[in-house]
């Protein structure tokens, strides 16, 4: 069972598609996603995204912690179903955007940028995928969601990386001006 774990839709329960092509978040790992964005800062007013969003747990939670809106993308068509589903499930229908493609052509298009931006791809997602991914993004913190770690971008600087059963979590900030190279092979927080 997959539900909203605090905030204003606390306990409520999402649906999740059949079929082994949504690999919801489980619970434990989005209360550590969620306690490590809280010592970042409040997501009170945030804009999020939830690329490859399946059900939508991860952008649903940031929404009923506060968040101001978010955009969902899914390639799937029935799987965006139910997403729109738990949104209006939730009535959060208004601070909610589903797009129905794929998640590296929108954003070439895109003119967006987030506050936050939640990447949780297929397993197999390829690193020349996530090379795309993450140039294209506009976000200024990042949540990326593996089976390994995401490979080193130069626009991204890793503040930390948390490995729960086979799932690695990597939050990333976008590069300013005036952020210091990182040193090659430099290690990473754990």
């Amino acid at each position: 069972m997959t539900r909203i774990i605090a905030g204003e839709a606390r306990g409520r329960r999402l649906k999740v598609p059949r079929g082994d092509r949504v690999r919801p978040t489980t619970d434990r790992v989005r209360e550590s996603i969620f306690a490590a964005l809280g010592s970042l800062g409040d997501l009170a007013g945030a804009v999020v995204l939830d690329a490859f969003a399946g059900s939508g747990a991860l952008g649903l939670e940031a929404l009923s912690r506060g968040a101001a809106h978010a955009t969902f993308v899914e390639r799937h068509r029935a799987t965006a179903a139910v997403l729109r589903g738990n949104i209006a499930d939730l009535d959060f229908g208004d601070r909610c955007r589903v797009v129905n493609g794929d998640v590296l052509g929108w954003l070439g298009s895109a003119e967006e940028s987030f506050d936050v931006a939640f990447c949780d791809p297929p397993y197999d997602f390829p690193d020349h995928g996530w090379e795309r991914l993450l140039g294209r993004l506009d976000a200024g913190i990042l949540v990326a969601e593996s089976g390994r770690a995401v490979p080193a971008h130069p626009d991204w600087i890793v503040i930390s990386e948390r490995r729960r059963g086979s799932t690695v979590v990597q939050m990333a900030r976008r590069r300013v001006a005036g952020d210091a190279e990182a040193p090659a092979g430099a290690p990473r927080s754990n």
